[in-house]
């Protein structure tokens, strides 16, 4: 077993106004928050997504200092980078989005590179379900795991093309929200069976704040989100959750309900500092000290003694 992980997704600009400020253009998109979250374990991990000539150098450094291979990462030399910019609610539960531009992502054919076409682990991020498709299709039978992110935009607009990516899935990371309009069912619980018959054994359901779920046959896991105070930044949380799980399960481990548990703790740690600071900022100052500690500190959150008198 290989240890390589492929991360597809966006590598974009981000401009996002919470109630704690305002932090202009700055580094985002879901590869770049799962490679980043993913750069924590040892893994061999590589991005495909697509950028344009304005998109700094520095940020390709950084990129590659964090040891992520960006042979994938095309740069269109005279378009722009995708561009997002929000604004969230005072609860930061709820979010508006006031600009989205594709840029060169509305044209992106993504290339795998050849020395990633045997990655065991394909982490197939928010984008278009033809993207995803595309990819899996260049890779043959090679991945032993593919995870799997999505969200109601692509249920509203590219529903067939999305069922069929989604049937080619082992794991499925989607909110709670999601899971019900992709089920069509009323609870969780509900839902994540109907999602079990179009392809992923592993349905995870993350609820912001309030951790995750996991389900598998008649395996019930649930995580808690560690509590933080101040939450800067939501942005990019559910994508770093992505990368820590996508990343535990390229470093050695075999698929297993019990990887998949560990996969999630080590995914809401990292969420867990993503959402303390801007943008990626908390994820590029993160040192792998501070990672073993919040994973103590998950383990003294859910731990109990059912013996104690």
């Amino acid at each position: 077993m290989n240890n390589k992980l492929l991360i597809v997704g966006t590598v974009a600009f981000d401009d996002i106004e919470t109630p704690s400020g305002e932090s202009g253009k700055i580094l985002g998109g879901a590869a770049t928050y799962i490679g980043l979250a993913a750069s924590q374990l040892s893994v061999d991990a590589a991005i495909v997504s697509v950028v344009g000539g304005d998109f700094p150098d520095s940020y390709l450094a950084l990129l590659r200092e964090r040891n992520l291979n960006i042979e994938g990462l095309k740069v269109e030399a005279k378009g722009k980078t995708f561009y997002w910019k929000g604004k969230y609610h005072k609860n930061l539960n709820k979010r508006d989005t006031l600009v989205t531009d594709l840029n060169v992502l509305a044209d992106f054919s993504p290339v795998v590179p050849q020395a990633y076409k045997d990655a065991e682990i394909v982490m197939l991020g928010n984008l278009h379900p033809s993207v995803q498709l595309s990819v899996l299709e260049q890779l043959g039978n090679a991945p032993k795991t593919v995870v799997l992110d999505t969200m109601n935009f692509w249920m509203d607009n590219t529903w067939d093309e999305l069922i069929r990516a989604i049937a080619l899935t082992d794991i499925i990371t989607i909110n709670d929200e999601e899971a019900l309009q992709l089920s069509g069912e009323n609870s969780l619980v509900a839902a994540a069976k109907k999602i079990h018959t179009m392809g992923p054994s592993y349905v995870v359901i993350k609820k912001g704040e309030h951790g995750a779920l996991m389900f598998h046959k008649d395996t019930l896991f649930f995580a808690p989100a560690m509590p933080m105070d101040p939450v800067v930044d939501p942005t990019g949380a559910g994508d770093s959750f992505a990368g820590g799980l996508a990343a535990y399960l390229a470093s050695g481990v075999s698929l297993s309900p019990e990887a998949v548990k560990m996969g999630i703790v080590y995914g809401s740690a990292l969420a867990s500092f993503c959402v303390t600071d801007f943008g990626t900022k908390a994820l590029v100052d993160l040192e792998l000290d501070a990672l073993k500690e919040r994973l103590d500190a998950f383990k003294k959150l859910v731990h109990f003694d059912q013996n104690h008198s």
